[in-house]
């Protein structure tokens, strides 16, 4: 099997054993060490116009037949590099340096000696003050009290540590529309910049949240206080937990007793300039879902989190380092699938919305495509099928063209 083709120059390029049979095989997450050995074959508009060229001519020998079956290739190659849509979602931005004259200069070294060594020893004071405080009245609320009463006191104290880190970075969020609520039936899907977009969402509304299992200091607090507010936490080297992540998902939806369930569907942090495909798990639970909108100002500070490139400690302290987190946040009312709708189309739909009210672009492309590369069997037939092209292109042996 292979992907459908897009319309225009864009290719979707997708795992094999990718389209829809049901939330299980939906990818909340991936398994890494499978993913690397699949193959991914993408269905460009110039390996359409190389078949339908073969189509046609056959076993034409005439030169200008030929060179129209190698014209896919440029094309698709020409297509890479005017638009490479994929790369541009996990890139950071480029701003313009203002700091190039004599009068600006003296301005920019007084903001970097500002930032940098009277707001940053502030700022990093207070979040490790705020994490110790943190974790003594975790554990006093953890181990003294019990039932309801712990459960409500844990909720609190995580509410009040995501607005610490909001503190910590001179965080400026605007929201708009109404705040969520604790209602059974209900799951909140929003785009995906950093984990930072969970903290400004909890900063208002304490939510549970499905995520990637991750070590160090992140993993104590994930092993201890979000397993307190019942976040269900997952490892893309375990294909045995997509079951329980599946099995988890609904008993949380249909639980009123439980925090909101909110769900990145992207399954991967973008720039926030992009919106990947959504994942369809999300909109398969037999729920209403609730898009949420996040949109950074990049002019005080960079909020792309690219994991491969930088620990989050070291994402942490140039968020500190900055002059401000600066964003805005809506929250829209909830959908429904219409009756003409799959999971797919309303996952689509739902990305849209979201995408019109932060203005970012959709893309047509699966965001774990970026964990992994294709496969060496793919590229070698790719190879062949433009080397076979090319040959036909030579003069036959008597030396005469047609």
């Amino acid at each position: 099997r292979t992907s459908r083709a897009f319309p225009s120059h864009h290719a979707r390029a997708m795992p094999k054993d990718s389209p829809g049979k049901g939330i299980g095989e939906d990818e909340f997450f991936a398994a890494e060490s499978t993913r690397a050995s699949e193959e991914v074959e993408r269905v460009t508009s110039g390996i359409e116009l190389e078949r339908e060229a073969s189509k046609t001519f056959g076993s034409d020998t005439a030169i200008l037949p030929r060179l129209l079956d190698a014209s896919g290739v440029l094309q698709d190659a020409a297509s890479a590099i005017i638009d490479d849509t994929f790369n541009a979602c996990f890139a950071f931005s480029d701003n313009t340096a203002w700091n190039w004259n004599f009068y600006l200069f003296p301005l920019w070294c007084f903001g970097v000696a500002l930032r940098y060594l009277v707001l940053f020893p502030i700022r990093l004071a207070w979040i490790v003050t705020c994490t110790l405080l943190f974790i003594l009245f975790f554990t006093i609320i953890h181990n003294v009290t019990r039932g309801k009463l712990r459960a409500n006191l844990e909720r609190d104290l995580v509410h009040l540590y995501a607005a610490c880190f909001v503190i910590s970075w001179t965080g400026v969020i605007k929201y708009h529309g109404p705040k969520p609520t604790q209602r059974s039936g209900h799951v909140y899907v929003a785009n995906h910049t950093s984990i930072i977009d969970y903290i400004v969402l909890t900063q208002v509304t304490p939510f549970s949240s499905i995520a990637q299992q991750n070590k160090g200091w992140v993993g104590f607090i994930q092993n201890t206080a979000m397993d307190a507010i019942h976040c269900i936490r997952f490892n893309r080297t375990e294909s045995k937990d997509r079951e329980m992540v599946q099995r988890r998902l609904r008993e949380h939806v249909a639980n009123p007793d439980r925090l909101p369930l909110l769900i990145f569907p992207e399954g991967t942090c973008v720039n926030n300039e992009y919106c990947v495909m959504f994942k369809k798990g999300a909109f398969d639970l037999g729920c209403k879902v609730c898009p949420i909108a996040i949109k950074y100002n990049k002019i005080f500070a960079e909020t792309f989190w690219h994991s491969r490139r930088m620990s989050f400690t070291t994402y942490l302290l140039k968020l500190m380092t900055s002059w401000a987190v600066v964003a805005d946040v809506w929250y829209m009312e909830p959908q429904e699938m219409g009756p003409n709708e799959d999971s797919i189309q309303f996952a689509e739909r739902v990305r849209g919305m979201i995408c019109e009210r932060a203005g970012i672009k959709p893309v047509p492309w699966d965001g774990m495509l970026k964990y992994y590369r294709p496969s060496p069997k793919m590229t070698e037939k790719r190879r062949a099928q433009i080397a076979s092209n090319l040959v036909k292109l030579l003069p036959p042996k008597d030396g005469h063209l047609d």
